[in-house]
Formats: structure tokens, C-alpha cells, sequence
């Protein structure tokens, strides 16, 4: 088990829909004696999972527009420390990560960033698997696969949707993607605390058997160049890329070494999941700060460093330079050669097609309207939607009504009346070539005048 001055950690994972916030809320509920903090991630622009986790003494923390596993590991990291200056309030840490999450990344911050490691131990990685969906799932997305391989527990939900032969070759199909792990059925998450909870499970040589690659840790930047001191200003230029728009931090190294490089590499980490500073072409790049290179109107794109007599700058950027073309130039317009390159695993990437329709309105909607509306639209895009969730206010209504879905499978339950607060509807759609324009379309048509 862990010393005590450790947390126990547990990371929930499960694609779109399998059941992991109904599953947090039946932890939350249960008396098991721990007190517990929680982080949530969604994918969706409008923050909806931390309404949907029931009121509790319990700590929640929401990062919001991002996957857990690349672009906010240093948000992760950023709460996780802020979480242990408030060491007095829980003894248990639960991280629930979006659907399209790979669990793997998500547990390399506990074995690789060392204050993380320090305070806090990797108890078990749960996966919930909506036993209905799967084998749908299994055979287009690949992050269904590697929540399951990494599990150390999975729990085969929605049972109640399945025939008992069909559970019996899921569950043979998923002992053949992961041999040891323990596997539990359940309806509604609805099982013991201990299945889920001080399992201290995770084995770091399987993780390493089943990926070799485990310890080495992926980044939310692709390249860093070193450069030599220098008393004049130089000059980054860079043609028309791929994107239109480039992340990039700039350090001064007093003493650049490996060592520091490895250290200057893990602050960047964090700096990433900062809010950036728009600079356009003609601007001078702050040091020690995230910045967005605006690449618009006509290239080449030039931007300044700063003079650093004594001191040399390392730039680590989002992309690698030949993506972009990308030069540093000295006063006289000479190309400067970085003393030292380093190339770094960039973080995953999801499927571009896979994005979210965020909707929020406020009013009331016509149940009638919306049920026709919604029942067309799963009718024709219902294989497409991986995830609908939010909330709605139904004229002549009282009550809040919390509305969720899986593909063609939705329900819409009522929660506390509105009270004083603006009625409003929020709904998140997530899933594959979503037609935003005509899902807003279709919604405004549901409001009651």
C-alpha cells in the first residue's frame, strides 16, 4: 500500500457515454468514509459534467475545452498542486477523464513530473465500458481499445441493454484485450465501493510491457532550439504552415545543460496549459510567457526575441520549424544555427472529424417540438452522435430536466424546480462530422416564443 504521506489516486475513463459520471455519483453517495476530490474533464466548449456530479462535501475541480491526456496535462498538474496545499480536506483523489481520453498519458504525470510523485500514488485505472455500444465502437475508435488495455479494472455497464449470451463473448472478447485485469458487470455503475477504490493496482511493468514507450512523456510542443547569446536582437520568420496560428515559449538559459533542458521542458508543460498572448507579425516575444504567433495576412511573418547578452534562449514551439519554414535571423539577416535541437513526442491527436455542437439558449423549449426534432435527428445521425448531455427548461414546467444520450438511446429526467434562477437550456453534442449550423437550426425551432 502507499506510505500515508501519499493520495491515492484513481483515474476513470470509458468512452463517450459508457456510464463514468453515473458511476462517480454512486462513489459520491455511497458512506465508505473517504473524503474525496475530484477532477473532471470535458471535450465541448460549455461546462455541463460538473453540474451532472450530484452536491456533495466533496471537491470538484472542472477543466473545461481540452483532453486530459495532451493539451491540459499541465492544467492537470497545475491542480494537483494546488490541491495539496489543501492536503487537510480529502485523503482520495478521483480524476475523471473526457470519453476520448487515452488513460495512458494521463498516468505518466504520476510516475514522470516529481512533485506529483512526491505527494500523490497511482491507485488504479477504471474503465467503463457501455456493453451496448462497444463492439460499435471498438471497430472505429481507437481510444475505446486503449481505455480498455489499460484498465486495471473494467466494468461492463448497461447490462440490463445486453441478452446474457452476447455479455458472455463481450466479456470473452475483452479478456482477450487485457488478460489481467479484473472485470465486474454492472446496470447504472451500481457496484461496491471496493471494486473501484483502494485497489492500489497499477502495475508500472505491465504499463510498460503493454506500451514500451510509457515513461517517455508526450508533450504539448514538438521542438525546442538553443541558441547562442547575444547582445543584438534577432528575428524568428516564418512562411504560411498548416495552421494558422503557432504556440511558442521562449526561456533564457543562463547555464544550458541537458539537465536544464529536461527542467525547462516540464515548466513548459505547465506554461502550455496557460492562457497565451496574441502576438502578430512585427511584435517582440516576451520571454518566460505562452504566446500565439498570429500567422495572417501575407508572409513571411516576423517576429523579435529580445537581445540576451550572456544569456541563451531556448524556444520550444507547438510545431516543428520546417512545418513552417521557420528561420532565425540575426541583425544582418544571416540564418542563426541552433547550438542544440531537441525533438519531443507531441501529445496525441484525436480524430478531426470528432468535435462538439455546443448549444445554450436561454427560455424555455416546447416538449413536443423537441422530441420530434430529436427523434428525426437521431433517426438520420443517431450512428454519428457518440454523446448528448445537458440541460433543459420545458415550458410549463417547474423542474430542471437533465438530459442525457448515447447514439439513438437518450432520456430526460426532471431534478430540482428552477426556483429563482434564468431558465436556460445547455446541450452538448459530441460526435463524428457534426453539422453545428443545422443542430443550432433545429434546436432554435424547439424555443417557445
Amino acid at each position: 500500500m502507499a506510505p500515508p504521506t501519499q493520495v491515492p489516486v484513481t483515474i476513470l475513463t470509458g468512452f463517450l457515454g459508457a456510464g463514468k459520471t453515473t458511476l462517480l455519483n454512486r462513489i459520491l453517495s455511497e458512506q465508505h468514509g473517504k473524503r474525496i476530490a475530484v477532477i473532471e474533464n470535458e471535450f465541448g466548449e460549455i461546462g455541463i459534467d460538473q453540474a451532472l456530479v450530484i452536491n456533495a462535501d466533496e471537491e470538484v475541480f472542472e477543466m473545461s475545452n481540452g483532453c486530459i491526456c495532451c493539451t491540459v496535462r499541465g492544467d492537470l498538474i497545475r491542480i494537483l498542486g494546488q490541491l495539496r496545499k489543501r492536503r487537510d480536506k480529502f485523503d482520495y483523489v478521483l480524476v475523471e477523464t473526457t470519453g476520448l481520453a487515452d488513460p495512458g498519458p494521463v498516468a505518466q504525470t504520476f510516475f514522470m513530473d516529481d512533485e506529483v510523485r512526491d505527494e500523490y500514488t497511482l491507485d488504479g485505472i477504471i474503465t467503463v465500458v457501455d456493453a451496448h455500444h462497444v463492439e460499435q465502437q471498438l471497430g472505429r475508435d481507437k481510444e475505446c481499445a486503449e481505455q480498455i488495455a489499460f484498465a486495471d479494472v473494467v466494468l461492463l455497464n448497461k447490462c440490463d441493454l445486453v441478452s446474457p449470451d452476447r455479455l458472455d463473448a463481450l466479456e470473452a472478447r475483452i479478456r482477450d484485450m487485457n488478460r489481467l485485469a479484473r472485470l465486474h458487470r454492472s446496470v447504472d455503475g451500481n457496484v461496491p465501493v471496493d471494486v473501484v477504490l483502494g485497489l492500489d493496482a497499477f502495475d508500472l511493468d505491465r504499463a510498460l510491457v503493454r506500451r514500451p514507450s510509457f515513461l517517455e512523456p508526450e508533450y504539448p510542443f514538438e521542438w525546442t532550439g538553443l541558441f547562442a547569446p547575444s547582445r543584438e536582437s534577432r528575428t524568428i520568420e516564418l512562411q504560411a504552415g498548416p495552421d494558422p496560428s503557432m504556440r511558442l515559449i521562449a526561456f533564457g538559459a543562463a547555464e544550458p545543460t541537458d539537465l536544464w533542458l529536461r527542467a525547462a521542458a516540464e515548466r513548459a508543460v505547465r506554461l502550455f496549459a496557460e492562457p497565451a498572448v496574441d502576438v502578430r507579425s512585427g511584435d517582440r516575444l516576451p520571454l518566460d510567457q505562452p504566446v500565439e504567433l498570429r500567422l495572417t495576412g501575407g508572409a513571411p511573418f516576423c517576429f523579435e526575441l529580445p537581445a540576451s547578452d550572456g544569456v541563451s534562449i531556448a524556444l520550444f514551439t507547438q510545431h516543428r520549424p520546417e512545418e513552417f519554414s521557420m528561420r532565425t535571423l540575426d541583425a544582418g539577416g544571416h540564418e542563426v544555427t541552433p547550438l542544440l535541437e531537441r525533438d519531443w513526442v507531441p501529445a496525441h491527436e484525436h480524430d478531426d472529424t470528432v468535435g462538439s455542437v455546443a448549444l445554450e439558449f436561454f427560455g424555455s423549449i416546447d416538449a413536443a417540438r423537441f422530441e420530434l426534432w430529436i427523434g428525426v435527428l437521431l433517426r438520420e445521425r443517431g450512428a454519428d452522435i457518440y454523446r448528448m448531455k445537458g440541460f433543459l427548461s420545458l415550458a410549463g414546467r417547474p423542474q430542471r430536466f437533465v438530459f442525457q444520450g448515447v447514439h439513438m438511446l437518450f432520456d430526460c429526467v426532471p431534478e430540482q424546480p428552477w426556483g429563482e434562477r434564468p431558465r436556460r437550456n445547455q446541450l452538448v453534442f459530441i460526435g463524428r462530422g457534426l453539422d453545428a449550423a443545422a443542430i443550432e437550426s433545429g434546436f432554435r425551432g424547439c424555443l417557445v416564443p
